[in-house]
């Protein structure tokens, strides 16, 4: 095992001097980030003979551990025969509040650097900088001390001893993961179907630091195909890191259940689970602000021992685990899931940790990507989630409430807010008429008024006063930093969209095609597997991806026979102005098969209205049949009800009625004779919307089928994911009928998974 550690100057010193609590969810620029501009200002004060941002490296052993440290120091000036290291820090704050004492941390930072000079130049003293510019009035404050080399030696050697039980800890761990990998079996005794085929696919990827797109079919058993290969890589040190990344709840505790299956087999291995702040937050009001939350307050001055605690303890951490530590140290537990998974050989999360640009897990150092594998899991959602990440919109409504809430309370937040508020109200007098409009240009002129708004509420919500609700302007803040930040990726396959409703205006930087970010924000990763059951067609999710040439594709057979499935097709036009005359042809042919074949049935329409609709016809005609039906806006325990009416061995038949690509059609695990048949009603069409149609244009500007592209195939997705919750084992089967003419056309032909081509048509 090697005994070396690789670490940057900013992440030790981090480690050992954090302190204090977790603040609104919001981190002035005074913490650890760098304004960049500011700094670049001070740099240009520098002298001919002065050096920016110089690279430093040393190396020291301390308790059998050898560390490798480096980092990146802000400048160094020279003057006669003195040096001084420049440490450089940008802030909102009032440079009055900042005295020598405020950030211990920076004076670590520095004086690592100093140390780092002065041993390589053999040097025995060095003068230690700080400089602090005030990012809106440029105004700099500096202190300043001379430091022997003796204090220095002695000084790093103190901030590797605070993060020596951490190191020696996560090396103790390398050594008892890496050979209990090495011993390890695949979990089962024998590989299903195709299994082997997809796990060998997955590790000749990671091999060849490529990507793969993968189409297995619902059964493959696909979550332990994509694991247990990326383990194993783990083990012959190929990589370091797994991110299991997915975008529902379900999919992510079947990913738990994977690495606990593979636990049960001998596997030593950290996995964290990183739950969304909302739900895990053991406050009423997610409200992070040291005098409304115990867990927040102090949060930093107690995490370090939390980790150690759980780390010493635990190796599967979901949230469970995260919650029951979090409570013992009195500690943040959505924070702390993240300061956890820093530690962690994988990690399951949802995809905007890793594509997100406004929340990935920045603190990710550049360099641990290389040895780090994306498991993208039901990866066609990726799709329509990365446009929602890639784009931003601001209302108007908010600046205008800001505007009469700071009223008398802070002028400069007042005006800022309103000059917001009178641009978008510009926009309204300028396309008041169209209801919405469309602009090719990203409207540069708004971004300066934005960022002058956000300067003023950073310093509001650095000095928070008790007493005074800041959720509004950290709501506007958060939603102008975004929209910044998208605004800085806009290129030609962005749109500016905007929407006018009675007083509402909304302006929204519209992402048409993600594939170019998806690969950009995917850079440096060894390797990315994007898999999933319904990725028809390959060449269009590959392409939407960002697949590059030379990436990975393949295609698993069903590992289920013909025999376990019967297809049906009524060939009904379900088009909206003909869904009326459906209701009857569809109620009947409901009874019929499930007269001839009882048992529990899901029924999938493409809207709510059209749900109703034959919902009513059919149950008036038949209310001897057992019926549940989806509601909108369904909570948590009111699903859990739902899916628990289909039970096994139910004697008379039972008909749940739900929305196409809602939250039954997907992720839902009904096995055996808990689901019988699915009724798949129409070609799960997305809504005609203005969005859908400018994407439609601009596909078919790039000599695409732009209709194909912004509705056939994400339809057809819904379609595939629907059918796809009846047979999920080697014992299952079942019915599908697929209601409408269109199901018999080439093109649909063509989408239909080859286990489904083999079909009756109901006359």
């Amino acid at each position: 095992m090697s005994t070396e550690i690789k670490i940057s100057v900013r992440s030790l010193v981090e480690y050992a001097f954090r302190s204090g609590s977790i603040e609104s969810g919001f981190r002035t620029s005074s913490t650890m980030t760098e304004g960049t501009k500011a700094h670049q200002k001070i740099q240009n004060t520098y002298r001919e003979s002065d050096e920016r941002e110089v690279y430093m490296k040393t190396e020291l052993s301390y308790e059998g551990l050898t560390y490798l440290i480096d980092g990146r120091c802000d400048g160094l000036l020279f003057s006669e025969d003195e040096v001084t290291v420049d440490e450089i820090k940008s802030t909102v704050k009032d440079l009055h509040l900042v005295s020598e004492d405020t950030y211990p941390v920076h004076w670590a930072q520095a004086k690592c650097y100093a140390y780092m000079y002065a041993k390589e130049h053999k040097l025995d003293l060095m003068n230690v900088q700080l400089t602090y510019t005030h990012v809106e009035t440029e105004e700099t404050k500096r202190f300043r001390q001379t430091v022997t080399f003796q204090e220095l030696e002695t000084f790093i050697f103190d901030v590797i001893k605070r993060y020596a039980p951490y190191a020696s800890l996560k090396k103790q761990h390398q050594k008892a993961r890496d050979a209990s990998i090495q011993n390890m079996r695949f979990p089962f005794e024998t590989y299903r179907q195709g299994q082997r085929k997809l796990a060998g696919a997955v590790y000749k990827t990671m091999l060849d630091e490529k990507s793969l797109f993968a189409m297995a079919p619902t059964g493959t058993g696909k979550t332990i195909s994509t694991i247990f290969p990326a383990v194993k890589a783990i083990g012959e040190g190929l990589v370091q890191r797994i991110f299991y990344l997915t975008a529902k709840t379900i999919t992510r505790t079947t990913a738990e259940e994977a690495f606990s299956l593979m636990r049960a087999n001998g596997l030593y291995m950290n996995v964290v689970t990183i739950t969304a702040k909302d739900k895990v937050c053991f406050k009423d009001e997610t409200i992070c602000q040291k005098t409304y939350c115990e867990f927040a307050d102090g949060y930093y001055d107690r995490v370090n021992e939390a980790v150690l605690d759980l780390l010493s303890n635990e190796t599967m951490m979901n949230r469970d685990v995260i919650e029951k530590y979090a409570r013992k140290h009195r500690v943040c537990p959505f924070e702390f899931s993240l300061d956890a998974a820093y530690s962690a050989d994988a990690i399951i999360c949802d995809y905007n940790y890793v594509f997100d640009p406004r929340v990935s897990l920045k603190r990710f150092l550049e360099e641990q990507k290389k040895q780090t594998v994306l498991l993208v899991d039901e990866a066609h959602n990726l799709v329509d989630r990365a446009r929602e990440m890639f784009s931003a919109s601001l209302n108007k409504s908010d600046f205008l409430q800001l505007k009469r809430e700071f009223k008398g309370r802070n002028e400069a937040i007042r005006k800022t807010a309103d000059t917001v508020n009178q641009y978008l109200l510009g926009l309204k007098k300028q396309y008041g008429e169209q209801g919405d409009f469309m602009m090719k240009d990203m409207p540069k002129e708004l971004l300066p008024i934005l960022e002058a708004f956000m300067l003023q509420a950073e310093k509001e919500l650095a000095s928070q006063q008790e007493g005074h609700s800041y959720e509004k302007l950290l709501d506007a803040y958060f939603s102008s930093n975004s929209f910044i930040r998208i605004a800085n990726l806009y290129d030609e396959r962005y749109v500016t969209f905007g929407q006018l409703e009675r007083s509402e205006v909304t302006i929204k930087l519209f992402c048409l095609d993600p594939s170019h970010l998806l690969r950009q924000m995917g850079k440096g990763y060894r390797s990315k597997i994007y898999f999933s059951a319904t990725f028809s067609p390959l060449h269009y999710y590959k392409e939407v991806l960002g697949g590059q040439e030379g990436d990975f594709t393949i295609s698993i057979p069903s590992p289920f026979t013909k025999e376990q499935l019967n297809v049906f097709i009524q060939p009904l036009s379900t088009r909206y102005r003909d869904r009326e005359r459906t209701k009857q042809p569809i109620t009947e042919m409901l009874y019929a098969l499930v007269k001839s074949r009882p048992g529990n049935y899901f029924v999938f329409f493409p809207s709510y209205q059209y749900l109703n609709d034959v919902y009513g016809h059919f149950t008036e005609r038949h209310p001897e049949v057992h019926t549940i039906i989806q509601d909108t806006g369904m909570a948590e325990e009111e699903r859990e009800r739902f899916l628990a009416a289909f039970q096994a061995g139910n004697e008379e038949t039972f008909i749940g009625f739900a929305v196409l690509g809602g939250i039954f059609s997907e992720g839902v695990d009904l096995k055996g004779d808990r689901l019988n048949g699915v009724v798949v009603v129409g070609v799960g069409l997305p809504q005609l919307s203005r969005e859908r149609d400018i994407m439609k244009e601009h596909f078919n500007s790039e000599g695409k089928n732009g209709y194909d592209y912004a509705y056939v195939f994400p339809g057809m997705n819904k379609v595939l994911q629907a059918g796809g919750r009846l047979i999920r084992s080697e014992d299952d089967h079942g019915t599908i009928v697929l209601v409408d003419d269109r199901f018999l056309s080439p093109k649909y032909q063509s989408l239909l998974p080859n286990e489904w081509k083999e079909f009756t048509i109901i006359r």
